[in-house]
């Protein structure tokens, strides 16, 4: 199929109309976190001065700052941080499932709230130094990458739901997942065990929309997925809420159990609650595996 110049013209007028209130969005989110210590910051090769410690039996005479052992008794060394750039890599969840909130008015979709965090946290390392990027694209640095990333996020995909693919991802490098987690595990697991195998170390977010955590549902309903392709019926969706429940439980528990087994970070995030609280925990997450 041939696409027209109009046609194009008028697809890259549509992302360009969404990619300010996404940036924006991101960057007012980041600018709410203190910037302090990035949990990169460990002894290293490097031009920056990172602190002062007392001197140990082998430590060279070199290494020790006069003028500051000068003011006390004491030796002390001076420590500069280790400036090597980590890349990571980021995987939000393009199912048609992020697509959903149940109260439109007052809270993000699971797929908006992903984007936001994301690109936060995008916004926080590109400043940290560090180099950002998705599953499956090139990682880069500065306002350009962060465009890029910014406009594939803004689609969702055409199936129900997805799973990361990890193969890209670098060699004893970072990796943050944002999903519902809603596919079925195995290919999760596979990916986060192959990835743990290659050095790869991250943090797996889970979405949720309150809805989906406390299942209000009662009475004659329809349950359908976001792309329409799963519809069910029930005359007292009350009876299924046990069962709902439980699987929900296990279903953490698995994503918890896979975080313990390979390494990695794990947590829920509802939509109902502060972006900032999400954003905080995962800049210390990746903070903790750097």
């Amino acid at each position: 199929m041939t696409v027209q110049p109009l046609d194009l013209r008028q697809r890259a007028g549509a992302l360009a109309g969404r990619l300010p209130p996404l940036l924006a969005d991101a960057r007012h989110l980041a600018m709410t976190v203190m910037m302090g210590d990035h949990g990169r910051r460990r002894v290293g090769p490097g031009a920056e001065f990172w602190q002062f410690r007392s001197a140990v039996p082998g430590d060279a005479a070199n290494r020790i700052d006069w003028r500051q052992s000068g003011k006390t008794e004491a030796h002390f060394i001076r420590e500069r941080e280790w400036q090597a750039a980590q890349t990571v890599t980021f995987w939000v969840d393009p199912g048609r499932s992020m697509g959903f909130t149940s109260q439109p008015k007052s809270f993000p979709t699971k797929h908006e709230r992903a984007i936001s965090l994301s690109l936060a946290l995008a916004i926080l390392l590109d400043r940290a130094g560090e180099r950002i990027g998705l599953a499956g694209d090139r990682s880069g640095r500065g306002e350009g990458q962060l465009m890029r990333m910014a406009g594939t996020l803004s689609d969702l995909a055409t199936e129900d739901y997805a799973s990361p693919d990890l193969g890209g991802v670098p060699q004893r490098s970072l990796a943050v997942i944002v999903s519902d987690f809603f596919a079925p595990i195995e290919a999760l697991t596979r990916q986060i065990t192959t990835a743990t195998d290659r050095g790869v170390r991250g943090a797996l977010l889970q979405i949720n929309d309150p809805a989906e955590e406390t299942f209000p549902f009662s009475g004659r309903t329809v349950f359908e997925s976001m792309g329409g392709t799963l519809h069910y019926e029930v005359q007292r969706a009350g009876s299924l809420k046990d069962d709902y429940r439980e699987r929900l439980i296990r279903r953490r528990a698995e994503l918890a159990d896979l975080a313990r087994a390979t390494g990695w970070q794990m947590t829920t995030h509802h939509t109902d609650q502060p972006a900032q609280s999400a954003l905080l925990w995962l800049y210390g997450a990746i903070g903790r595996q750097a």
